[in-house]
């Protein structure tokens, strides 16, 4: 059925995995793909397939074969390089416990085969699990924060704006049957304690399988204490069995008869995993005499203590021995490379080491050949690593030697030269940054306690929380920003850290960081002597109280914002920027407090309803528009003033436009256009709004890439696509949604990155591109915890509408439940939702039914449709009131053609409704024609079916293409 497609094999690996019904961050994760590289290939095989939705593309997917087991998703387990031996009896117990136990605990010393153990049973396992199995190694971890963030890694999720890494890894697991398996929980065990707490309580069908030199205690915990391997009994021996397949593997079989000589080796070892594996290395070049006698000695230490102690010991005297059956050089090597977190390169070790890098190479190869090392192949080149055990090893040996601090010394400079080297971002930057990540948190760790490293630690700081945004880390971003601040030598360079560290919580939605890091930056500053830098500081905090209110978990009260604002003004002095940024706060805290009657600042209802519903379509203060907001922005009064007129704003608006461009600073002329648009658009002026906004695109495109340009681009993509739609603008709405839709901050919550893009492509009428847009939408919604957002309700009713021209009507219907969930919007009562209703009631023929859908009068619903919606808004109620044959439709034209001057798709409609009311084949027909021009093929098929005759068959056929259901006619 699929051959006469022409799918691509990626596509089809990816059609596969949605008829296994796996996520797209699980698809990309399974393929080592992005998300959004899922996503092209989802919208790619909805367009190729010809099919509505995601489902269908299920159904599409392959059988599989009819002998095949039943169909589960693949482990997403590391291949093993060596085969696993026995411990049938362990696999069984453990087994069941993971069974009937939310979190099990694989718990035993070092080296005792628990990473093996837990592999094996989790595979064995993978088909109960209908969600998946997932490996985490938490070996590089270091940081007890990032225990989330290497969860996430490994499931294929970024962060999603508004929640932390433990919350979106929750969010996307909450209904899921999955096994995740934490390997090498010790060193990070208070981080993974925390992260589990939470996670198992909001995922009721995860179990976790955990492993650990101690228990975790955390709840749900059930402890497995890992044995070690079996010893010889008459039922055989799993250690004597490894020991021999170990040593046939590098090319030395060995005798049966020689078991018994095999056994007292394991014994000596007491049946531990690794020291037999070491032992079994060292076969051909010792023989079974050899090794004998390398153990005699150390194991005569062994006496006393308990047995798990031994067993620790057993391990570390397998090390001993094999480490002094080394070459001086090669034990300086392995003690030196283990200050590596991550898997490294020969030409890393060579730099961190100072040795000649050909010698390195030949030295590692003999520590892999003992294996103290493991090989692995991968796309940089070849890769080294120690397990745990041989890196704790030795780091000690390090230690021993007096060479910790300079080898950990030069491995920080190492770190500090790659994370200046990524500071280029080109095509492999991901892979690059993914390869280093690890050593540049371990190195931090390391530095941040060392006096004498404090500088070294500061910049390495501040490198990485820029490379975690570039990552979109954008928790870490933060995190990192703030240890630089406490790393810093003077109060100042901590002040610009805080800011920075302010700047990204806002990207993360998070505003009572945002106030939180503000104040911290302005009392930093002051500290530095620059009151007016913190006076700017705290005006900015007093701002984002209104101006981001909806990402506040606690608002202040406003009592504190007021202090907040006395304090500013007190440090401003005669300083420009800062009594710039008081008279911002001021004049923003004006507006609030009228528009809310004095009520408190944190009644973001209220602020919503009277503001940001009026001014941004059911947005409430903060998100993109503020229309409201803005326009108390350029009126720059101080408290107590109001009653400015239109134009004096709006001329106060743009004389804040030209200042601000003097100063060059592209972040404060970004704000006043802001401030401009909002004055515009408050004012009706449509076409300037739209022009404003897309100069600020403009500038901030030019200007250099920040956390800081980032939150603005968004903001400003998000508002130019509005305006642009409030003008009839569609190619721009589209060229601006796309970007916004495109942007990778948001590739984690894909229902606001495409919330305009599905709007403007139903206006457009191009179903294809909202059909496919809406899988995203739906998705990212869904995995966000499915947010009661308002602004979201327009780009549902969007698809809602499309799939009614479809004559869809289950599809409708679903949407419009995900609709409901909402609540009751304003804006979809008097806005966007009457658009999409009498577009779909006029396509239905039920004119009447359309006109009563838009019974107000547009002044009268004006603070609800709002500028954007507004000449929509008069054109479709004036055809509605054309084809029911309205007695005031002649009026309504007449008022109409005024109303929408210079909107191409606006003006086409009224002018189709005149000449449909005048009987004028011809100027019906022109219509088509500016239709289509203006970027809107439905309308202009539909133009064409209303002509009737000859010109409604090619219009059906351009219907039928566009894939919309033939239109009713008219009663």
């Amino acid at each position: 059925m699929l051959a006469a497609v022409d799918i691509s094999p990626r596509e089809a690996e990816v059609l596969e995995l949605i008829g296994a019904h796996l996520s797209n961050a699980e698809i990309g994760a399974r393929l080592c793909i992005s998300v959004r590289t899922v996503e092209s290939h989802v919208s790619s095989l909805l367009r190729k397939l010809d099919v509505p939705d995601r489902r269908a593309l299920a159904q599409r997917a392959p059988e599989p074969a009819a002998d095949a087991a039943p169909s589960h998703r693949a482990p997403v387990l590391p291949s093993l390089l060596t085969s696993f031996i026995g411990r049938a009896d362990e696999r069984a117990e453990l087994a069941e416990l993971i069974r009937t136990h939310r979190q099990v605990t694989a718990a035993g010393p070092g080296g005792v085969g628990k990473t093996r153990l837990a592999l094996a049973v989790a595979a064995q396992a993978a088909g109960e699990y209908s969600d998946g199995v997932w490996f985490v190694d938490l070996v590089p971890v270091t940081d007890p924060g990032m225990v989330a963030t290497a969860v996430a890694g490994a499931l294929g999720l970024g962060e999603q704006p508004g929640r932390d890494m433990t919350e979106s890894v929750a969010a996307a697991l909450a209904d899921r049957h999955a096994l995740l398996v934490l390997d090498n929980c010790e060193q990070v065990a208070d981080g993974v304690a925390l992260f589990l707490e939470r996670l198992l309580a909001a995922c009721p069908r995860v179990t976790v399988l955990a492993t650990s030199r101690a228990r975790l205690m955390v709840p749900f915990e059930r402890v497995y204490a890992v044995p070690p391997l079996s010893l010889p009994t008459d039922g055989g021996s799993d250690a004597v069995t490894l020991f021999m397949e170990r040593a046939e593997a590098v090319g030395w079989p060995l005798d049966p008869g020689l078991r018994d000589q095999i056994a007292a080796i394991c014994e000596r070892l007491d049946g531990m995993a690794l020291a037999i594996e070491l032992a079994a290395a060292r076969y051909p070049t010792l023989g079974l005499d050899g090794i004998t006698a390398a153990l005699s000695h150390p194991l005569r230490m062994l006496t006393g203590g308990s047995r798990a102690d031994q067993r620790h010991r057993s391990v570390r005297a397998a090390l001993d021995w094999s480490h002094a059956l080394l070459e001086p050089a090669d034990r300086a090597l392995l003690r030196r490379v283990s200050v590596f977190a991550a898997p490294f390169t020969a030409g890393a070790a060579a730099e961190v080491t100072g040795d000649e890098e050909g010698l390195v190479i030949d030295g590692l190869a003999r520590l892999a050949e003992q294996s103290l090392l493991v090989v692995s192949a991968s796309p940089g080149g070849t890769e080294y690593r120690a397990l745990e055990t041989i890196r704790q090893y030795g780091t000690e040996r390090l230690t021993e030697a007096g060479e910790l601090a300079d080898i950990r010394s030069r491995h920080l400079r190492w770190c500090l030269a790659k994370a200046a080297g990524l500071a280029v971002v080109r095509e492999d930057w991901r892979a690059r940054f993914d390869l280093v990540a690890n050593d540049l948190r371990a190195a931090l760790a390391w530095a941040a306690d060392q006096p004498e490293q404090r500088a070294e630690a500061y910049d390495l700081a501040r490198h990485l929380a820029g490379l975690a945004f570039t990552r979109n880390l954008v928790g870490e971003s933060q995190r990192r920003h703030e240890q630089a601040a406490a790393l810093a030598d003077d109060p100042g360079s901590a002040a610009s850290a805080l800011r920075h560290a302010s700047v990204v919580a806002g990207c993360r939605m998070r505003g009572d960081d945002m106030f939180r890091l503000r104040c911290a930056a302005a009392d930093a500053a002051r500290r530095s002597g620059a009151a007016a830098g913190a006076a700017a500081d705290l005006a900015a905090a007093a701002t984002a109280t209104f101006r981001f209110a909806t990402t506040f978990v606690r608002l202040p009260a406003p009592g504190e914002v007021l202090a907040l604002m006395d304090k500013a003004r007190e440090l401003a002095g005669d300083d420009p920027a800062a009594l710039a940024a008081v008279a911002t706060a001021e004049a923003g805290w004006t507006l609030h407090a009228a528009v809310t009657g004095g009520q408190a600042l944190g009644d973001a209802v209220t602020v919503g309803q009277l503001i940001g519903d009026a001014a941004t379509d059911g947005q409430v203060l903060g998100d993109t528009a503020r229309g409201g907001a803005l326009l108390g922005d350029v009126v720059g009064a101080g408290r107590g003033e109001s009653d400015d007129s239109v134009p004096e704003t709006i001329a106060r608006a743009e004389r804040a436009v030209q200042l601000t461009h003097r100063t060059g600073d592209p972040l404060a002329e970004s704000t006043a256009l802001d401030v401009l648009t909002g004055a515009l658009s408050w004012a009706g002026d449509t076409y300037a709004a739209a022009a404003t906004t897309q100069r600020r695109i403009t500038l901030l495109t030019s200007a250099p890439t920040t956390p800081a340009t980032t939150h603005e681009l968004i903001e400003a993509l998000g508002e130019a696509a509005e305006a642009s739609l409030g003008t009839g603008d569609l190619p721009a709405a589209r060229q601006w949604a796309r970007r916004l839709a495109e942007h990778p901050l948001l590739a984690e919550v894909g229902h606001r990155a495409t919330n305009w893009l599905l709007v403007t492509d139903a206006l457009a009428g191009n179903v294809d591109q909202v059909v496919a847009g809406s899988v995203r939408f739906l998705d990212a919604w869904h995995r966000a915890g499915s947010p009661a957002q308002s602004y979201l309700g327009r780009a549902m009713a969007a698809v809602a509408m499309i799939h009614g021209l479809r004559d869809d009507h289950d599809a409708r219907r679903e949407w419009q439940e995900v609709l409901t969930q909402l609540g009751t919007l304003p804006g979809h009562a008097y806005g966007y939702g009457a658009i999409f209703d009498a577009m779909l009631l006029l396509h239905r023929g039920q004119a009447a039914e359309a006109l009563e859908r838009m019974a107000p009068e547009p002044r009268q619903v004006w603070q609800w449709v709002t500028w954007i919606w507004h000449h929509w808004y008069v054109a479709l109620r004036t055809e509605a009131a054309v084809l029911a044959g309205n007695p005031g439709a002649r009026d309504s034209l007449t008022e109409a053609r005024t109303i929408v001057a210079g909107n191409p798709v606006a003006g086409a409609i009224v002018e189709r409704a005149a000449a449909l009311l005048d009987g004028d084949e011809q100027a019906l027909l022109a219509t088509a024609n500016a239709f289509e021009t203006a970027g809107c093929r439905y309308q202009s098929a539909r133009t064409m079916v209303l002509a009737g005759g000859d010109h409604a068959e090619r219009g059906l056929a351009v219907l039928a293409e566009l894939g919309v259901a033939p239109m009713a006619p008219h009663r």
